[in-house]
């Protein structure tokens, strides 16, 4: 089957679907499932092919410049890199067994552009290029142990896409964790001394031993100067920083730790963080090109 074809059966899809809506459907005119090219639907059951069809030829485009249902911008090959990459993640959904609003909202959180938010980073400390086509940002805490858990997964991500990534760092420490505030202001101090990532990985590494004398002995180990690193836990500077990104976090409506926003989005954890990097990574490209 050609590409005209595929594209006449998706448009026919999308136009029975909407006229469907609010009445009884008929059963002799149930329209066709369709299959794209980059997607793995061979193991779905007919519901799961039905329901990734009706998706794809309903969601638009993630690219606001392409106005076609994401189907039809995949068999025609449109200018937005995003269109597949939304298409196979709508796949995994309906893999998964998400109902239609948690596949919805899915495809909303990664790939609208209006769920993409701005997210000051001036001063906050950041590695990879200023110019990288995907900035991450995180909101963590030193001593929340789902920080520390994923704190090496987020360290291989920015190691192996050091040119297209930058990776910032926000500071939220949790009242719910005693040391949270002590670690937060030790890892500013550090980065008043140009060693922030060295004390990150100290906290994170050592995060059940996070005491004044453990915090002090970390600063001594990564060749801090320690009587200024003392003087700069308790300055002013280290206390705006920690204001700043607590009222930013309050503005975004960050709920906990940690929380990651990728260009933007909050990362969503049902969705393969390398697989969300590597896409921006590509439209970027796609874009450019």
């Amino acid at each position: 089957m050609g590409v005209r074809s595929l594209a006449r059966i998706v448009l026919a899809l999308a136009s029975t679907v909407a006229a469907c809506q609010g009445g009884a459907s008929d059963p002799t005119t149930q329209p066709q499932d369709v299959e794209l090219p980059g997607v793995d639907t061979h193991e779905f059951t007919p519901r799961e092919r039905h329901e990734f069809s009706t998706y794809v030829t309903q969601f638009p485009a993630p690219c606001a410049s392409v106005a076609v249902p994401i189907a039809q911008c995949v068999i025609e090959k449109r200018a937005c890199a995003a269109c597949l990459p939304a298409a196979q993640t709508i796949a995994k959904a309906v893999r998964e067994g998400m109902a239609r609003d948690q596949v919805e909202g899915l495809y909303k959180e990664r790939f609208d552009a209006r769920t993409a938010k701005t997210i000051a980073v001036d001063g906050s400390p950041a590695r990879g290029p200023e110019t990288a086509p995907v900035t991450v940002v995180e909101f963590a805490d030193f001593e929340c142990p789902f920080c520390q858990r994923i704190a090496p997964e987020l360290d291989a991500l920015w190691a192996k896409r050091q040119t297209a990534v930058r990776f910032v760092y926000k500071f939220m420490p949790l009242s719910m964790h005693p040391h949270g505030e002590a670690a937060a202001r030790a890892a500013i101090a550090a980065q008043a001394q140009g060693k922030f990532w060295e004390m990150h990985d100290k906290l994170f590494t050592n995060g059940e031993h996070l005491e004044d004398p453990d915090i002090l002995k970390y600063a001594a180990a990564i060749g801090l100067d320690v009587d200024r690193f003392r003087a700069d836990l308790q300055s002013p500077t280290t206390k705006a920083r920690l204001d700043a990104d607590r009222k930013l976090a309050d503005t975004l409506q960050v709920k906990g730790t940690p929380t990651i926003f990728i260009n933007g989005r909050e990362y969503d954890s049902k969705i393969d963080i390398d697989e969300w990097v590597d896409g921006e990574i590509a439209a970027s490209a796609s874009t450019a090109r």
